[in-house]
């Protein structure tokens, strides 16, 4: 799906908005159609609905901003053997075989279901991530015939990093995506 279609425009901003297309839809096929023809309103409904339960269901999920901020504040603090304990817990959670890498540029290797990522996670507090950590996980993920590349980041990430992940199918896990990871942290 584009990332600039309606649908994914839809499914990024809050549910009630797919809802209340859905609902408009309804609403004018019944008003300005005739009788025999106003389903057809309805049916073109369905998928901002659809749209709409998707979005809910997701946004249901996502953790609270206080969540957030609350995970960040406690990654920022930890040193790096209490930050990647932590990590490799979540990962193992989450049904990942976890192996630690001694490798410039990676720090995990991700065993799932017969898939492998590679994971750079050292430079996680770095107030500002460049291209050049991306460049030295994509070259181990390559070398190691990994199909996944995963860079976590709580600070900012440069445009041209962003560029550089987006082209090379790098994911970037920052502060929401890391809250995810670490659900069980506790206060």
């Amino acid at each position: 799906m584009s990332q600039n279609s309606i649908f994914a425009v839809l499914l990024r901003s809050p549910w009630w908005m797919s809802a209340g297309v859905a609902l408009l839809l309804c609403v004018l096929g019944f008003a300005a159609l005739p009788l025999e023809y106003a389903a057809m309103g309805v049916f073109a409904a369905v998928p901002f609905a659809v749209i709409s339960i998707m979005a809910a269901y997701k946004q249901l999920r996502a953790p609270s901003g206080a969540r957030v901020q609350f995970v960040t504040e406690a990654a920022a603090a930890m040193s790096w053997a209490e930050f990647s304990r932590t990590v490799q817990a979540g990962f193992q959670r989450d049904g990942c075989e976890v192996e630690r890498l001694q490798t410039p540029g990676a720090d995990f290797a991700l065993s799932k279901d017969g898939h492998v990522a590679i994971v750079s996670a050292k430079r996680w507090k770095a107030a500002r991530n460049g291209v050049e950590p991306l460049r030295e996980l994509q070259a181990v993920r390559e070398k190691r015939g990994a199909r996944e590349a995963i860079y976590i980041a709580l600070g900012e990430v440069s445009d041209n990093a962003i560029q550089y992940a987006r082209t090379q199918g790098v994911s970037l896990m920052t502060a929401p995506e890391l809250a995810k990871l670490l659900k069980d942290l506790k206060a």
